[in-house]
């Protein structure tokens, strides 16, 4: 997804007089919209399933931070005792 600034990069103005296209494009490319308020960049404008996307990616990323951080304060298991624990809870439940 390169981000196009000439096509990517709009004032609120125009993304207001033009938001039934914006929707489409954002939509149709996945790619999203810079918007601008007095030449600065104040917001984006992104199809749902982008959003869904970055959003599962940042929880991800959250439950390594987790993992990372038990690593360090060496709250780890060895992963035989773990999966011997975890064979006899299954075959007492199967």
């Amino acid at each position: 997804m390169a981000l196009n600034l000439r096509e990517n990069v709009k004032p609120i103005s125009y993304v207001k007089s033009n938001a039934a296209q914006m929707m489409d494009y954002v939509n149709e490319r996945r790619n999203p919209i810079i918007i601008t308020q007095n030449g600065e960049a104040r917001a984006v404008l992104m199809d749902i399933n982008t959003y869904q996307d970055n959003e599962d990616a940042f929880a991800l990323l959250s439950l390594l931070k987790i993992a990372e951080k038990d690593i360090e304060n060496g709250n780890v298991k060895d992963p035989d005792e773990v999966f011997n624990k975890l064979r006899k809870k299954l075959t007492k439940n199967g």
